[in-house]
């Protein structure tokens, strides 16, 4: 069965943009909806019965199903959810299925603007949860923490006619395959990265806190924020910060990746908590631009550092307000969730000291688990 269905970025256009939300039809395992899903869809966990062309419980529950909204049907791959798509149109339905699925749901790239953040671009991952970034100014270009999927940070320059002049990353990442080195060396530019975080990485210009790049008529500011990594750092552009996996919108990142070991969480959670502490001490109209997301439907991901301080959905950042460094610990070492997918495999690639096999690709989909709690 071919794929003739939507587009995942189709899709995520619509879920995000158009305010039509599609009814979202999910036949995976229950196990795999729980874990791994698009916001606002519905399970209906038929998906080992259509590996079998058996019909039976989907027609079951068609009484269910809107008939007057276009169903979108997702599953892993496209395959079985274009045969719940078919079955739907030979009962009336107007259905139809995403093409690759939820691997393809987990490529989406959506590039925005961000207003009072002039010369900055937000690329938005919505089906990992991932954001990456292009700041430019006077032509030229710098990305920062870009995915394995370049072509969207070539383009999103090309738009914009500027030469990309380096690429960043603000920490050697868990849950995603950099696609940083790859970048740089395809466009024979530099490669930034904290001298604590570059491993067994070669041909890296390390930073360090207090170093800058130049980005046209302006500069990126180095932050060095350990305690995700111990090479984290932000960035600082204009009234921009780029927060990497230090400060995200309603949590912080986790401290726990590169150990596990009470002792060690507990010690990275006090760096973090410092790093924080400076970063909160920056202008209240600092606009926060952080690297990750979970369920945050606003776009641009982006907040005011002082509305940040002022909402109560960043409990950990409240800790950091009131410093109150032993609740900020002990919330962090007692609500850590389950690690990013792979994340032992994805690092030692970021790290320089695995090769990418033909699985890179899959290595990233899921949820993301960055956040600490």
């Amino acid at each position: 069965m071919s794929n003739t269905g939507f587009a995942a970025t189709e899709v995520a256009q619509r879920v995000q943009d158009d305010g039509a939300d599609p009814f979202i039809l999910d036949v995976r395992r229950e196990e795999d909806y729980e874990e791994w899903s698009i916001p606002g869809s519905t399970n209906l966990p038929v998906y080992d019965e259509l590996l079998d062309h058996d019909f039976s419980t989907l027609e079951e529950h068609l009484d269910e199903l809107p008939e007057d909204e276009e169903i979108v049907v997702v599953c892993v791959a496209g395959i079985t959810s274009a045969r719940a798509a078919e079955f739907l149109r030979e009962h009336g339905y107007d259905a139809e299925s995403i093409d690759d699925g939820m691997n393809g749901w987990g490529r989406v790239h959506r590039q925005y603007e961000v207003e009072g953040a002039e010369g900055v671009v937000q690329v938005v991952r919505p089906g990992t949860g991932c954001v990456s970034y292009l700041v430019h100014d006077d032509g030229e270009g710098v990305v920062v923490d870009p995915s394995q999927y370049l072509d969207h940070y070539l383009n999103a320059a090309e738009e914009r006619d500027v030469e990309i002049v380096g690429v960043a990353d603000t920490h050697a990442h868990a849950d995603h395959v950099s696609g940083a080195r790859r970048l740089a060396g395809e466009l024979d530019v530099p490669y930034y990265l904290h001298g604590e975080d570059v491993a067994s990485l070669d041909r890296v210009n390390e930073l360090a806190d207090g170093d800058t790049i130049t980005v046209g008529d302006r500069e990126l500011v180095v932050r060095h924020t350990p305690g995700h990594t111990p090479g984290s750092v932000s960035f600082e552009f204009g009234d921009a910060l780029l927060s990497g996996d230090t400060l995200f919108l309603r949590s912080v990142g986790r401290p726990d990746l590169e150990d596990s070991s009470e002792d060690a969480v507990r010690t990275a959670a006090s760096r973090l908590f410092e790093s924080l502490e400076e970063l909160t001490d920056l202008d209240d109209g600092t606009v926060v631009l952080p690297g990750h997301f979970s369920d945050e439907a606003v776009r641009p991901l982006a907040t005011e550092l002082g509305e940040l301080k002022a909402e109560s959905t960043n409990e950990l950042l409240s800790y950091v307000e009131e410093g109150d460094e032993e609740a900020f610990v002990e919330t962090i070492v007692e609500s850590l969730a389950d690690e990013p997918a792979n994340y032992n495999e994805i690092k030692q690639i970021n790290w320089g000291k695995e090769q990418p096999g033909d699985d890179v690709e899959e290595l990233e989909l899921g949820p993301n688990n960055c956040a600490a709690n």
